[in-house]
């Protein structure tokens, strides 16, 4: 550990609240949240198996594989099949794999009804999947009793998640409250979930131990992003407070949009007297592999952010702001983006400040631009934000305020109290039917969330596939490709070779 992170080490009893612990460990993100963040989730099936064996063996007591964005753009952009990536995965990793759902709506912002929810959690448990990972946008926890409900059924492990923002209204009593609901579900962990990377250290000493003291013996877990660069800070303040997992990434994938390194974590960790599982070798040679992947494949490593206030203002995260520039670019319109961050800000607060995560930082910043652009505040209205304040998706943490209202034109009769899973009829039953007799459970899915014409062009099962490497075998095959080089000299293990075209 380097002088630096002995210096910033604070001892656990400093911390109100701390409920002592003896170790902390780990949830990798590598496969799945970090290439979402820094990669527009394009990381393929293939880059990911020549390194599972050293995952396997760098000490992470889960893995998480599968999210939304992860199941969609494997549909929707890689062409592979979602579920044979889950079954790969799993089949060749030891330690235990997590799947990531939104709730009632599951991978895409459509939502869903119980029995495809059910089905889902039966086809990942077939697929291997050890823990379902389960969290709701509007933090409406009735959302997500279907899923808690089918992975106890299916025999796996309930996660549970609250997503952390700032507002007037999401106070530590407002998460307290969420941690008895989530303790009531009977999970099996619970975490807390910013997505933006909006915690400080100094809101984490005052709600940290207040989360831990509800959950009892049920494990609590930090899952934040490093956008405003104060994630590792937040992390050993967990840490203090009686935290027993964290979610970090490869040093390569790790930082900026994406979550803390590993390596950085775990240091941390053990100078605050925790023990970890954590495996130094394993860990370096999987640093090794995705520095090399970022450079074969032209992709981003994750660089230390740096601190933004206006991050806490517009609270979008960084991929999204990056989607939304390329956007506004296409139009024409690119240095008009401050103004609809700005926007963007406003509009949150007008809705009674939704949690900017999909679908709702989609949908503010929808919002925002259509303000921007029409030089007129809620001209219009997409029918997506009208549900929201409805209540469609779930109970909202706030009114929305006046202006909203009037313009929005909402009648009494729109209004939902139900929770959104009470008007949905099951779906299974019709779907059957369309398909045939010899539709698969996970062709049920498929069609429940996509149209015909996507689903033909998956991968089934995904190819190009290799489960073991080498630096050398990387170095020649990389070589292969390449037209525009006469001859290639190599000095590796003590032997010279040279290889010409």
């Amino acid at each position: 550990m380097t002088g630096a992170l002995k210096r910033q080490a604070v001892r656990p009893e400093l911390v109100e609240g701390h409920r002592p612990a003896d170790r902390f460990d780990f949830v990798d993100v590598t496969l799945r949240d970090a290439h979402q963040c820094l990669w527009s989730t394009r990381m393929t099936t293939a880059m990911m198996t020549p390194i599972l064996s050293a995952i396997d063996r760098a000490g992470y007591a889960y893995i998480n594989i599968l999210g939304g964005a992860v199941f969609d753009v494997c549909v929707r952009y890689l062409h592979e099949n979602p579920f044979e990536r889950v079954g790969v995965l799993c089949n060749h990793l030891d330690t235990p794999c997590d799947a990531l759902t939104r709730g009632q709506s599951l991978y895409t912002f459509e939502l869903f009804p119980d029995d495809i929810v059910a089905l889902n959690a039966q086809a990942l448990a077939r697929r291997g999947v050890a823990v379902l990972t389960v969290y709701d946008a509007l933090n409406d926890n009735r959302n997500i009793e279907s899923s808690v409900r089918a992975a106890r059924a299916a025999g796996m492990k309930i996660n549970t998640w609250m997503t952390y923002t700032l507002s007037p209204v999401h106070t530590d009593a407002y998460y307290v409250d969420r941690a008895r609901e989530l303790v009531g579900l009977g999970a099996d962990f619970m975490c807390i979930k910013d997505p933006t990377g909006l915690l400080t250290p100094e809101r984490g000493r005052t709600l940290f131990p207040a989360v831990v003291k509800v959950a009892g013996d049920i494990p609590v877990q930090l899952h934040s992003h490093c956008q405003s660069g104060l994630a590792p800070e937040v992390y050993s303040v967990a840490m203090q407070s009686g935290f027993r997992f964290g979610y970090t990434a490869s040093e390569p994938l790790a930082n900026g949009a994406s979550l803390p390194a590993t390596e950085d974590i775990g240091a941390r960790a053990l100078g605050l007297g925790l023990e970890t599982s954590l495996n130094a070798e394993a860990l370096a040679e999987v640093a090794g592999y995705f520095a090399w992947i970022c450079e074969r494949e032209g992709k981003p490593r994750g660089r230390l952010a740096r601190y933004d206030p206006a991050l806490y203002e517009h609270q979008i995260p960084g991929g999204m702001i990056s989607n939304l520039r390329y956007q506004l670019e296409t139009m024409r319109i690119a240095d008009r983006l401050p103004e609809i961050l700005e926007e963007a800000a406003r509009v949150r607060c007008d809705l009674g400040y939704p949690i900017v995560v999909s679908p709702f930082a989609q949908y503010i910043v929808t919002q925002a631009t259509l303000n921007v652009v029409q030089a007129e505040r809620y001209k219009t209205i997409p029918d997506e934000i009208r549900k929201y304040a409805c209540g469609y998706y779930g109970k909202l943490a706030a009114p929305p305020c006046a202006e909203f209202l009037e313009r929005a034109n909402i009648r009494p009769d729109e209004y939902v109290s139900e929770a959104p899973a009470a008007h949905l009829e099951p779906w299974i039953p019709r779907l059957r039917e369309e398909l045939g007799p010899g539709a698969s459970d996970e062709d049920i899915l498929f069609a429940a969330f996509y149209d015909r014409k996507l689903i033909a062009e998956l991968q089934n099962p995904v190819s190009g596939c290799e489960f073991r490497t080498t630096p050398l075998t990387e170095l020649i095959a990389f070589l292969a490709t390449r037209s525009d080089l006469e001859y290639a000299h190599i000095k590796f293990a003590g032997t010279e070779m040279t290889f010409s075209a």
